[in-house]
């Protein structure tokens, strides 16, 4: 044997893996798709799990005027929501019925039935919600007339300040059960 030339094997040492072109190649391409993966992951769950974790703003939204609204008489309103996204556009708009009840007394109800969350319309004539889904019928309080749903019309808490309607908009409960 050549005195220039080690005998690692009997010093306990082995010799370094060659790493072939392929196994290179192969590793580099598992890091740079884990790299993208990561990449485009991150913001994607981000995005999917910020909403939990967003409390909605407590904001009491205007209706109107005082004076726009007569005693007796109950009116659509169109309501934009405060805890939608700035892109939501025409989808974060929603409809209420608004009945004043005397000066300073207003009821604001859903304009969704409790049964499947139809729209609901109202009947001047008759003082009735009519659901024109499922045959649904509510009086002019919001409680159930005849049909299948389950519970009265939703209530929102409407209060006059400074001479103005106001109602604290929050998510609107809807039901299945019979």
């Amino acid at each position: 044997m050549n005195e220039n030339t080690a005998d690692h094997s009997s010093l306990g040492i082995e010799a370094p893996e060659e790493i072939t072109r392929r196994r290179f190649f192969e590793k580099l391409s598992i890091t740079l798709a884990s790299f993208c993966a990561a990449v485009v992951g991150v913001p994607l769950i981000g995005f999917i799990i910020a909403p939990l974790f967003r409390k909605p703003p407590a904001k009491w939204v205007t209706l109107g005027k005082v004076n726009e609204f007569q005693i007796g008489k109950t009116v659509s309103v169109t309501v934009i929501d405060s805890s939608s996204l700035p892109w939501a556009g025409v989808t974060a708009k929603s409809a209420i019925w608004l009945r004043r009840e005397s000066e300073t007394s207003f009821i604001a109800f859903s304009a969704n039935c409790t049964h499947l969350g139809c729209p609901v319309r109202w009947l001047e004539g008759a003082e009735l919600f009519i659901c024109p889904c499922h045959g649904g019928v509510y009086y002019y309080d919001g409680s159930v007339a005849a049909g299948p749903p389950p519970l009265p019309l939703f209530r929102y808490n409407v209060r006059v300040e400074n001479g103005e309607v106001k109602m604290n908009p929050v998510v609107v409960p809807i039901t299945t059960t019979s």
